[in-house]
């Protein structure tokens, strides 16, 4: 991938985590523990720990090995959550968290459909996956919506500390790229 886009939706406006996103980032949810409840991390007690994670996620963009977006509602606004987009040859692997606050307003659904959308669009891109545990419903039904397919529940997959310290069952979400028909 050559450039990091911006993407704008009719709500929404994603554009690349940045090092000044840490302030936020760790008040929005990277304390959160109800927020982290939900989720196969753990929380960032302090904020060394949400800033060093941050810096592992902009080498990862610096590489190519991924994209990460942070999520707010208009460009001014505050941050709402994150979107993550990995590369792996042909795939690409989604992952997103947004802050409490935000749930329940279609937003974790329309940064996904953005991202989704964009990456199909560009060429070499022919799959997005995403895993959600198997007991997250409100994830997978934004899953669903953003037009990804449930395709196999995984067994002993996800590491999930807030619940055990046993692998656990992940539900396997898949969107490939529609065939292109040569005409005759």
């Amino acid at each position: 991938m050559d450039q990091h886009p911006r993407l704008k939706t009719e709500r929404l406006f994603l554009r690349k985590l940045a090092l000044r996103d840490v302030e936020e980032i760790f008040t929005s949810y990277a304390q959160d523990q109800e927020f982290f409840s939900l989720f196969a991390m753990e929380t960032s007690p302090k904020k060394t720990e949400t800033r060093a994670s941050v810096k592992r996620l902009l080498t990862n963009d610096h590489t190519g090995l991924s994209l990460n977006w942070i999520i707010k509602k208009s460009e001014n606004a505050d941050l709402a959550g994150m979107i993550t987009l990995n590369f792996n040859g042909l795939k690409s692997r989604l992952g997103f968290v947004l802050a409490r606050h935000h749930w329940g307003q279609g937003v974790a659904t329309e940064a996904p459909r953005s991202v989704i959308d964009w990456t199909l669009r560009q060429p070499g891109y022919e799959q997005i996956e995403a895993f959600c545990d198997e007991e997250n419903s409100a994830s997978a039904r934004v899953l669903e919506k953003s037009g990804m397919k449930r395709e196999s529940l995984l067994r002993s997959f996800g590491l999930h500390p807030n619940f055990s310290i046993n692998p656990r069952k992940c539900w396997h979400f898949v969107l490939r790229k529609p065939i292109a028909t040569e005409n005759r």
